[in-house]
Formats: C-alpha cells, sequence, structure tokens
C-alpha cells in the first residue's frame, strides 16, 4: 500500500468509524417491525475538511494541515519524513527535485487534496488549487 493509499484510508476510514456507533446504537425491540438497513454512505460524501478539522480539534497540537503536508501527514499519524514524501511525490507524478524543497511540499499538499477530491472526497476549492 502506498503513501497516498495510507492518507485516503486514514480520512475515508473517520467517515465510516463514525457511522459505526450511530448504527450499533440503534438497537429496535423485538416486536418492532424489521426496518430496512440503512444505505451504506457513498465514498462521494466525506467530507475532508470537516473530518481534518475535528482531528486537528483533538490533536493537542497546532497542525497547519490546510497548508502543510507534514502537518496533514502528522495529523494522520504517518511518518511525514522526506523519504516518504519523497514515494508521494514519486506515486502521484511530481517532476521536480525530490529534496523536500517548499516547491515539493507546496504540490504534495494540492495534489493529495486533488485526488482526495478525484477520489469521492468533499474538498473545498481553496485546498486544491
Amino acid at each position: 500500500m502506498g503513501i497516498f493509499s495510507s492518507i485516503k484510508n486514514a480520512i475515508f476510514g473517520k467517515k465510516a468509524q463514525a457511522a459505526e456507533p450511530a448504527a450499533s446504537a440503534e438497537t429496535a425491540p423485538a416486536a418492532a417491525p424489521a426496518a430496512a438497513p440503512a444505505a451504506p454512505t457513498p465514498i462521494s460524501e466525506v467530507d475532508v475538511e470537516a473530518i481534518l478539522s475535528a482531528e486537528a480539534a483533538k490533536a493537542g497540537q497546532t497542525l497547519n494541515w490546510r497548508s502543510s503536508i507534514v502537518d496533514l501527514m502528522k495529523l494522520l499519524g504517518i511518518d511525514p519524513s522526506l523519504a516518504n514524501r519523497k514515494e508521494l511525490a514519486q506515486e502521484l507524478g511530481y517532476t521536480g527535485e525530490l529534496n523536500g524543497s517548499a516547491e515539493m511540499n507546496i504540490w504534495l499538499h494540492k495534489a493529495v487534496m486533488r485526488e482526495l477530491a478525484a477520489n469521492g472526497g468533499k474538498v473545498p476549492a481553496d485546498l486544491t488549487d
């Protein structure tokens, strides 16, 4: 599994985890008619900004995930080392120098947000361009 897959799973998995407690709390009495099971939430309804904002509120430290790929990775519990950022850059098709420059990191952040949107996440436009 690649670095982007880890990022996507960390974010999209939060949506699934948030839905589980609500589903398990809805136990109907035996005499009640069986309700139709709730349809699974389509992946397109994953609000990336809301999930990351909620995680940032619980982080216990200030992380600028909205513009920093390093802070985004930290927030998701993914090692933000240069080696991992290089791997991510290669996965996403970065063609510049893989030296951890500000240019590379800014490109990575935007590319990750665009890929999350392309994979069904709801991402505000200001985070993708």
